[in-house]
């Protein structure tokens, strides 16, 4: 992982993984606790009301239930995302959080819309009043906190903020939201006023306190009782290093599987505001810890300065970039750049493990000079049945291998002699390179589903295949959450 990918799961350095539920039980559970409030609303008796009212009350209600689940589907929580994987939970994350924001505008439109239609003027005053009444100001100041928050996240890499201010902003502007909105249906709700909503809101915000704590104080206190030490930082290439970590004496080892990634922060920043999310480059039966960084952000351009003996703290493992779980009889490894770290632990452990399966390593760099572990990776044709092919952007004075990209010809050439069918691939490194290498394996006959990738970048590149199914899955959850909105204005009509 890199700066710039986003969170996975809440664990501590001591490992084994939570229980995880599965994605269909998610897909399932996700409409039913965002359409739970509609079906308390229900059981209210409010004074009667058109049609459009209904519409708005619904709107709030499921708009306001699903802020609360992004708390929990923003990747921290195993047990909610930990058989997603980083790219599906973080893409069903961006699009909820669009069906929020787009319920919650709608919601004081809907009230003004049948005085609109019949008299436009009245109607924008009604609204105006509806924005600047003293009743309707926490409503008002949470729809603004989450425009923001929605609107800096689209626009994160353009905005010139440090990734830890971001991330505290993000934080703030998300809590000033729910807690605003949870006091505006409360105070002002026509349903919440006296019935069984109102308890349910009052433990939805318990929730979202105790999520808050166990992020941002459980987390905080477990890297300050088990600390790691820095062992030593390796260049390895250009702006490309390997951090070698051991755990202090009275912390337990990292129980991961090769592949995944951990959060890391370090010396007296061990706080969970200034982690960053770093591959894993080792097999777990190796003693200690390998990280491979690239410098690309404010706090990876220090990485290289850091002393031996710097206290770290690792929050981990995330991650579901493994092949534990996939049954093939032949491995694709696929990099891209700093790609290579993730890669570079599945290597390490199959070597570990002296894998007897046909492995295909692919690596991509942009130019020579950016190469990592050569030396290493032709030493494991010795260990594995390992063909590698090594690829730069563009050449040099030096440079006799292969120049270009990971094109369609050069997969094919990858595959030869492989069942497509039987054979698994795991793909790591920027967002454009991972669209194209998945669809075109796909299209080499490779099922969807043996093609697992994890991004260090969501820039450009367009939607993969494998992306365009997922928002389609998504979008039938849309689908229902409207669904149950139409099923509430009828029945409360």
């Amino acid at each position: 992982m890199s700066e710039s990918a986003a969170d996975s799961r809440i664990g501590v350095s001591s490992g084994g993984e939570p229980p995880q539920l599965p994605a269909a039980a998610l897909a399932v559970l996700y409409p039913l606790f965002c359409l739970a409030p509609l079906g308390l609303a229900l059981t209210q008796r409010v004074a009667p009301a058109n049609t459009w009212e209904y519409a708005a009350a619904g709107l709030g209600l499921i708009g306001l239930g699903a802020m609360a689940v992004q708390f929990v589907t923003s990747g921290r929580f195993g047990v909610v995302s930990g058989q997603l994987g980083i790219d599906k939970i973080m893409a069903f994350h961006k699009m909820a959080a669009w069906w929020v924001l787009v319920a919650l505008m709608l919601h004081p439109l809907a009230y003004v819309a049948p005085t609109w239609l019949e008299n436009p003027e009245l109607g924008g005053e009604r609204l105006m009043a509806y924005l600047t009444l003293p009743r309707y100001r926490s409503g008002v100041i949470a729809l603004a906190a989450l425009t923001l928050l929605v609107v800096g996240s689209v626009l994160r890499d353009r905005l010139p903020w440090r990734y830890e201010f971001w991330r505290a902003s993000h934080v703030i502007l998300a809590l000033v939201a729910i807690g605003g909105g949870l006091h505006h249906a409360v105070a002002a709700g026509r349903f919440s006023a006296t019935s069984a909503l109102r308890g349910f809101w009052w433990a939805e915000s318990g929730a979202v306190i105790v999520v808050i704590a166990v992020l941002y104080g459980w987390r905080w206190l477990i890297l300050h009782r088990r600390p790691w030490r820095l062992k030593s930082v390796t260049k390895l290439a250009d702006r490309l290093w390997e951090l070698d970590i051991a755990p202090a004496p009275r912390t337990p080892p990292l129980n991961y599987r090769a592949g995944q990634f951990v959060w890391l922060t370090e010396g007296t920043r061990r706080f969970p505001l200034f982690d960053h999310p770093f591959s894993i480059a080792d097999s777990p039966t190796r003693p200690g810890l390998s990280l491979i960084v690239k410098e690309a952000g404010d706090f990876t351009r220090q990485i290289g300065r850091l002393a031996p003996g710097t206290p770290i703290g690792i929050d981990g493992p995330y991650g579901d970039f493994t092949l534990e779980e996939l049954v093939g009889e032949s491995i694709l490894l696929l990099a891209g750049g700093v790609g290579i770290a993730p890669s570079m632990g599945l290597l390490r452990d199959l070597v570990a493990r002296a894998d007897p399966r046909p492995i295909r390593l692919a690596y991509a760099a942009g130019l020579p000079e950016n190469f990592a572990c050569l030396p290493e990776i032709e030493a494991a044709k010795a260990r594995l049945d390992l063909q590698v092919m090594l690829l730069s952007e563009e050449g040099g004075s030096d440079w006799e291998g292969l120049i270009g990209r990971l094109d369609h010809n050069r997969l094919s050439r990858m595959l030869e002699g492989l069942d497509p069918a039987r054979s698994v691939a795991l793909i790591c490194g920027p967002g454009p390179m991972v669209t194209a290498v998945s669809d075109t394996l796909i299209d080499l006959g490779m099922p969807m589903q043996k093609v697992i990738y994890e991004r260090f970048d969501y820039s450009g590149g367009g939607a993969s295949r494998q992306d365009r199914t997922r928002r389609r899955r998504f979008s039938g959850i849309g689908a229902a959450l409207a669904l149950g909105l139409a099923l509430f204005v009828t029945f409360a009509s």
